[in-house]
């Protein structure tokens, strides 16, 4: 069985560290499948990568702008505003559907790296059952690593995986904008 990474907790480069696994294996020539649940921008830098990086590179979203609450709300984030959604029923399917397929690329292709971005947030949230992703985890092929991220992570998740690294924030500006293939 292939090994398990976690990237959890409140800072910023749990995506990146995945990236950067990714980034490694393609330059051995290593096939590389990213899928990402919540996500949903396609200006982002691992998107627009994608076609230069292929065919050793795929990247698939499963997402739309959404947030935890009851309502929807303005956001703000370094600078920029943007209206989100609160998560709705649809959330749910989108985060069963990246599941699955999931589960498809990886006893189909059976990538080197299967990068599962997000996911421990979406078992956190509830919209996937923890369960479902241990069963994942389970049937890991010897030659594929798994690495999944997220802000939050269920016990479940942390107690499973192989290597778990906490990504903790320490500090930040107040005020900053977000800068083009840095955050994004």
């Amino acid at each position: 069985m292939g090994y398990v990474y976690l990237y959890y907790g409140t800072g910023g480069g749990k995506t990146a560290n995945a990236l950067g696994l990714a980034l490694r294996s393609v330059g051995h020539n290593k096939k590389v499948v990213i899928i990402q649940f919540f996500k949903w921008r396609s200006d982002i830098g691992e998107y627009l990568i994608k076609d230069r990086l292929a065919p050793y590179y795929e990247i698939y979203q499963f997402g739309r702008e959404v947030w935890l609450g009851e309502e929807d709300k303005t956001a703000e984030f370094a600078g920029e505003k943007f209206t989100v959604e609160c998560v709705k029923n649809h959330d749910k399917e989108l985060a069963k559907r990246a599941l699955d397929f999931a589960r498809k690329i990886m006893q189909g292709k059976k990538p080197h790296l299967l990068v599962l971005d997000e996911i421990a947030l979406a078992a956190y949230w509830k919209l996937i059952d923890v369960k479902d992703v241990l069963e994942l985890l389970d049937n890991v092929p010897e030659e594929t690593t798994v690495v999944m991220t997220g802000r939050l992570a269920p016990k479940e998740l942390v107690d499973r995986a192989d290597f778990v690294n906490v990504v903790q924030l320490v500090k930040m500006p107040e005020e900053f904008k977000l800068t083009e293939g840095i955050q994004y």
